[in-house]
């Protein structure tokens, strides 16, 4: 972690000699297992050879070194990997984009020491799309190591009891995406707009864009839903999918000379677009046909949980594992395409179990809601503890099922404070891997507050100890440090004085 004496650089300040070294985040970046880390996902980041390309000659002595000097096209170097997993740590425990994770770590020196830093630097680790493409190297395995490694420190640090990991709760959320609320108009005004620009880019000339008049609609029907007009609002959107069915088939028209390579993109496009006037032509949806919700983002499920203040929610699934007791996280998983809470249950144990495996063996009694009923045949090996069979029930479990709605505030702090309540990643692939880093980050500041709670705890400890020995002295001495001049609500400044003091 620090450089070594005899390479100290007088000009550079260390940054362990401007910080606190009792500060919690510095007292987790030295119990953090890096090295463990490191080697769990760099299998992820070994250069591949490209097609085509030989690979370099070996020999007894390892590699041969090339014949004639070329430039090298390799880029520019890696960024240090520590570096990378503690950005993802720090942008999810402080609620940071990418760009302000970036530019809060070149301000934040005790970031900087949790990145394993030896000295300050004033300037940006990376860019923030380097994050974007760590994310996507990494992949869902590599970040539910990170997971896995939250739950290994808070064991190690004894944090939290390693039986405790044998019973949790699990409840599933909608994670939302970043899309606009999706309305027939927009949805239709969306196709026409991307519909011209696939055929201007393909360099097919229409007879018309309705370039003035699609906006104008689309303002228009807006106006009359809010004035509850629905009878004229029908007949926008009912002019909304003429113009949007008259582009589609001028350009299958005009495709036909095009290559193959750009028909076949035009063709998504315009079944993408007919897609939408079909649906909106239609007051519910068919059986088996899933609606389009937003152009950019196929992937999006309309999720009703029974809310009264929002009855729908776009986004996925995701089902939250904790412990029964201590609010750890150990499961995070989303599921598309809306399936029944309880049979998410299985993956969602089979994930909690994979993570906490080098701590605790895999949980056996799961404490659910009403949403997870009638799954006991598909988990033999677990026990469901939930309201709806009470005859079946031990009284310390009813005791004990009190402790299922702990789950729910976690739920509102993984939205509220760890970026769970808006995903911006991109497909099924980024719904899955901003799931997973939520949780990670959840876990980083629950650390972060244990570490803290249990160093107050030390102290006090140590004043009830003081305090039955009759050490009167100390306290005098403390008092005239300055530790206890205010009266007895600084007492524990004047033990954390004795305590550095020895």
């Amino acid at each position: 972690m620090f450089a070594c004496p005899a390479t100290d650089d007088f000009f550079r300040s260390r940054i362990d000699q401007m910080i606190d070294l009792r500060h919690p985040l510095a007292v987790l970046a030295s119990r953090m297992p890096w090295q463990e880390i490191e080697a769990g996902v760099a299998h992820r980041f070994v250069r591949k050879a490209h097609a085509d390309q030989a690979m370099p000659d070996l020999d007894l002595f390892g590699e041969k070194p090339p014949r004639k000097s070329s430039a090298s096209k390799a880029g520019r170097p890696r960024v240090a990997l520590r570096v990378m997993i503690s950005l993802l740590y720090l942008k999810h425990a402080f609620n940071e984009s990418d760009e302000g994770v970036v530019a809060r770590w070149a301000d934040t020196p005790r970031w900087q020491f949790f990145s394993g830093q030896a000295y300050y630097e004033d300037r940006a680790p990376c860019d923030a799309t380097t994050l974007v493409k760590f994310r996507k190297l990494l992949g869902e395995d590599g970040v539910e190591e990170l997971l896995a490694q939250t739950i290994n420190v808070a064991v190690d640090l004894k944090l939290i009891e390693p039986q405790e990991l044998g019973r949790v709760i699990v409840d599933s959320t909608v994670q939302e995406k970043a899309i606009a609320h999706p309305t027939d108009s927009r949805l239709l005004e969306v196709a026409r707009t991307k519909l011209v620009e696939a055929a201007q880019g393909a360099g097919l000339s229409l007879k018309q864009t309705f370039a003035k008049e699609g906006p104008a609609l689309s303002l228009q029907a807006g106006r009359y839903a809010h004035a509850r007009q629905f009878k004229r609002m029908r007949r926008v959107i009912r002019r909304q999918r003429t113009i949007v069915g008259r582009l589609a088939r001028e350009i299958e028209r005009k495709a036909g000379t095009l290559a193959q390579a750009v028909q076949a993109a035009l063709q998504e496009v315009v079944r993408k677009a007919l897609d939408l006037v079909a649906q909106s032509a239609q007051r519910k949806a068919q059986a088996g046909q899933r609606k389009l919700y937003a152009w950019h983002a196929p992937e999006v499920d309309c999720i009703s949980k029974g809310k009264a203040r929002r009855p729908y929610e776009f986004g996925v699934k995701v089902g939250i594992a904790s412990t029964f007791k201590g609010n750890l996280i150990v499961g995070a998983r989303a599921f598309h395409r809306n399936p029944y809470d309880g049979h998410t249950l299985h993956e969602q144990m089979e994930q909690a179990g994979i993570l906490m495996q080098d701590r605790a063996p895999t949980p056996s009694t799961v404490f659910v809601d009403l949403g997870y009923r009638g799954v006991d045949a598909d988990n033999p090996a677990l026990r469901i503890v939930h309201r709806g069979k009470p005859r079946r029930l031990t009284p310390q479990e009813r005791r004990q099922l009190k402790r299922r709605s702990a789950i729910e505030p976690i739920i509102g702090h993984l939205k509220a404070d760890h970026r769970m309540g808006r995903c911006h990643l991109k497909g099924e692939t980024g719904d899955k891997l901003h799931a997973v880093l939520c949780a990670a980050g959840y876990n980083i500041k629950w650390l972060l507050r244990m570490i803290a709670r249990k160093g107050v705890s030390f102290l006090w400890q140590i004043f009830l100890r003081l305090q039955k020995r009759g050490a009167s002295r100390l306290f005098r001495l403390a008092r005239a440090d300055g530790g206890l001049r205010y009266g007895s609500n600084r007492r524990l400044g004047g033990l954390q004085t004795l305590a550095l003091r020895a």
